[in-house]
């Protein structure tokens, strides 16, 4: 797949998730094998260009392969401004985020609330398209609600304007992440648009994967909620003769994660945030006992929260993975 100047090794990335595609687990999917890893979403306002978050959550040191970043925002010329300074820090892709519908996003009229206005988008995605002189792409969902899926109107606009692919989620704004994701809308934008369509929601599995590919015709795949404990996902959608990790090896790549962890936010911050990934982690290895995830979910310091997880694979062991 090519977007702009850029060809991917192949058509599998990983999505902009707000408090998770954060450095450490994006190097950690590109190394599993994604092509591609974009950035959590940040904020185009202006006095939030400098906060310390925003510039975490766009620190690409030592990460290999392209800087793709997620910016949001409804103000054409913040949104404007926002990808110009991201470029400056050395995104080499700008996304457009028009598909988070979360409620602190929508009330604000940003995100997939976007949708409902078609000329703001159109401003929006020109203004930003001008200002930088690197790819610009845009993530959408299918539409506001089942009545009203106007997907296909926002993917002309966005081809008019010389947005470099676009990824549509196949859920409406209403639907949340709840419901099955449905595809027909891709395949739909897919036929009537030319340029790089990547379809996104509900893959989980090699087989799902070329399902959704080969129905509508996308060019490529974005995988989301899916990664989460499981970054080895993409060797086993890029490689056909990758099976699942033993225990050994999903011991070792938590391991690496939780220290990567620590390294970038801190100790207090890194066994914070470690907390969820080793939830999801263990999600897919069985059922811990309640007092043991309580006792991991109520540690302080790293080294007590690495001697537990640790612990935590001797019990697995015992056990039939899931």
């Amino acid at each position: 797949m090519q977007i702009g100047p850029y060809t991917l090794s192949n058509p599998y990335i990983l999505a902009p998730m707000a408090g998770i595609s954060d450095r450490p687990f994006r190097i950690l999917c590109k190394q599993y094998g994604a092509a591609l890893a974009f950035s959590e979403m940040v904020a185009s306002q202006p006095h939030l260009q400098k906060h310390r978050r925003t510039l975490q959550k766009t620190d690409y040191q030592d990460e290999p392969g392209l800087r793709a970043v997620q910016i949001l925002g409804t103000e054409p010329e913040q949104m404007a401004h926002a990808a110009k300074g991201n470029v400056e820090r050395g995104a080499q892709i700008i996304d457009i985020n028009m598909g988070c519908p979360a409620k602190k996003v929508c009330s604000v009229a940003a995100g997939s609330a976007l949708m409902r206005d078609e000329r703001r988008v159109d401003a929006i995605l020109s203004a930003v398209v001008k200002a930088v002189d690197v790819p610009v792409t845009l993530k959408i969902r299918t539409g506001w609600d089942k009545q009203h899926k106007n997907a296909l109107n926002i993917a002309k606009i966005a081809e008019q304007n010389g947005i470099a692919a676009l990824t549509i989620h196949g859920r409406t704004r209403a639907c949340k992440f709840s419901g099955q994701a449905e595809y027909d809308t891709i395949k739909q934008v897919k036929k009537a648009v030319s340029l790089p369509i990547i379809a996104n929601g509900d893959i989980d599995s090699p087989q799902k994967a070329a399902f959704v590919k080969a129905y509508t015709g996308a060019d490529a795949i974005m995988i989301g909620r899916a990664a989460q404990g499981r970054p080895w996902l993409f060797a086993q959608l890029s490689q056909t003769h990758f099976d699942r990790p033993d225990l050994n090896e999903i011991q070792q790549v938590l391991n690496t994660h939780l220290e990567s962890l620590y390294s970038f936010y801190g100790n207090i911050g890194g066994v914070r945030i470690a907390r969820k990934h080793i939830g999801w982690y263990f999600q897919h290895l069985g059922c811990l006992p309640a007092a043991w995830k309580k006792q991991i979910n109520q540690v302080q310091q790293p080294d007590q929260q690495l001697h537990l997880v640790n612990q935590s694979f001797n019990f697995f062991s015992q056990q039939s993975p899931v």
